[in-house]
């Protein structure tokens, strides 16, 4: 066995959480390494966020010149150049590599480009991509190995070679018909993209509604929106079986209440769920102990079970939003300072990129409803919103929910133009711990869709003690 090299920092995985805690330690002076197997700078600049949002932008400015004629401007025939949107795409991806190798020289962490096993407590032995497997010991661990999209046990699927998020990010055509397997956030993002683009499409989902954790007056709404670009849905479909192959040609029989079906398409997107990267790394190795599903088992603090050692973002169970891991790093980067920050009880904001988007904070009516807390349901239709008047983007709502017995937001959903954007002031006050009415009251700018806030929430009913 190789001399094994020591390091106080040693993170495995150069996803959000864990680089930026490997660039804060180094700064600090810190002794430290990154082992990253292909990814640099993790899933999100890479395969994940922001790539397709990228290309979800351009699906959007072709839907727009498409309408063009609503808005006085007239234009022929709109074909799609899918390389030149993959092209686009890569540009960026680019640059955020760039970006991320700059911070890790200026921060002095090292960066070693292989794949990594616990062969000890402590202690990874590293294949390197350019050959070489040397022994690496760190003071202190931190697994930020992130997910994978998982493939269902359909007969016939995986042979099928379906695409996944990453595939899915890098054609240079147009399918023809894409069946997408899985109705949550990603699989409507990429098939409304791809309908845009010019695709047929078909989505099939397991579960009784599209997106299982939201409100069924929210997945009505997103399917009924949907529905008009033309998306064909089948709900509460199981797949038997798929045969031919994810490119050329493919068929699924799909069983549903009515009875089976066949779906013939060009392409299958698989989109239903992600798998922890926690299985082959030797945690067995460690005494780090996994969950039944194979994510990494920590405190409220992100430690797991061996000393010295964490885990961060969505190996950790975190929830799956690039902000979330960023949050995990602030919870590590502040106790190992001596703080006493956790992961409990945060408010997480949600948001799905289709057009309207769809943006979450706090409970839902289903979670309310649940943990048995009265609630007061105020809504209004993204129609009433003054902006959206201006912009034609009309379709959806906004729905607050405030406590029965007192007056403080504890949840907000709204579909409809740069909900995004709307939710993190809805969210500001909910951290302040602030009555509704702070918000209903407020001077908003004008026309914006956070003026729309004012109205919405001047349909809070009394308080049922009042």
């Amino acid at each position: 066995m190789s001399q094994a090299e020591r390091f106080e920092i040693l993170v495995l995985g150069s996803g959000t959480g864990g680089k930026l805690l490997a660039w804060h330690m180094a700064r600090a002076g810190r002794r430290t390494a990154v082992v990253e197997r292909r990814w640099i700078g993790g899933s999100c600049p890479n395969i994940n966020c922001l790539p397709s949002k990228n290309e979800i932008w351009s699906a959007k400015v072709a839907s727009l010149v498409r309408r063009g004629a609503e808005f006085g401007a007239k234009t022929g025939r709109v074909a799609i150049d899918m390389a030149t949107v993959r092209d686009r795409k890569r540009s960026m991806v680019d640059h955020q590599i760039a970006a991320h190798l700059r911070n890790y020289k200026e921060s002095g962490t090292e960066l070693i480009m292989g794949s990594g096993r616990f062969v000890a407590p402590k202690t990874l032995e590293v294949q390197l991509n350019d050959g070489g497997t040397p022994l690496l010991i760190g003071d202190r661990v931190f697994i930020n190995v992130g997910t994978h999209a998982a493939i269902p046990g359909v007969p016939g699927l995986e042979a099928a070679q379906p695409l996944t998020n990453i595939e899915a990010l890098e054609l240079d055509h147009v399918p023809r018909h894409l069946i997408v397997v899985g109705g949550g956030y990603v699989g409507l993002e990429f098939a409304q993209a791809y309908r845009r683009f010019g695709s047929r499409v078909t989505i099939i989902e397991h579960g009784p509604q599209m997106m299982a954790r939201e409100d069924p007056d929210v997945s009505e709404e997103l399917q009924r929106i949907l529905s008009g670009e033309g998306i064909q849905f089948l709900v509460g479909a199981k797949i038997v079986r798929v045969d031919g192959r994810s490119g050329t040609k493919v068929s699924l029989v799909v069983r549903t209440r009515s009875g089976e079906q066949e779906v013939a398409g060009s392409d299958i997107l698989v989109a239903a769920g992600r798998i922890p990267n926690t299985a082959d790394i030797g945690l067995d190795k460690t005494g780090v102990e996994l969950n039944a599903h194979g994510f990494v088992r920590v405190n409220e603090r992100l430690e797991t079970s061996a000393p010295d050692v964490w885990a961060i973002g969505e190996c950790a169970g975190s929830p799956q939003f690039t902000h979330v891991s960023e949050d995990d790093f602030r919870i590590i980067r502040d106790n190992l300072a001596g703080g006493t920050r956790s992961a409990r009880d945060r408010l997480i904001p949600y948001c799905m990129f289709t057009d309207p988007p769809l943006a979450r904070v706090g409970l839902s009516e289903v979670d309310a409803q649940r943990q048995g807390i009265d609630v007061r349901v105020a809504r209004l239709p993204i129609s009433s919103v003054l902006r959206a008047q201006t912009t034609g983007e009309t379709q959806g709502f906004m729905k607050a929910l405030v406590a029965a017995h007192h007056d403080r937001i504890l949840g907000f959903t709204m579909i409809g133009p740069e909900a995004g954007e709307v939710v993190a002031t809805v969210q500001a006050v909910m951290l302040a711990k602030l009555p509704y009415s702070t918000l209903r009251d407020a001077v908003l700018a004008h026309p914006t869709m956070a003026e729309g806030l004012g109205p919405l929430l001047s349909n809070v009913a009394p308080r049922v003690d009042e």
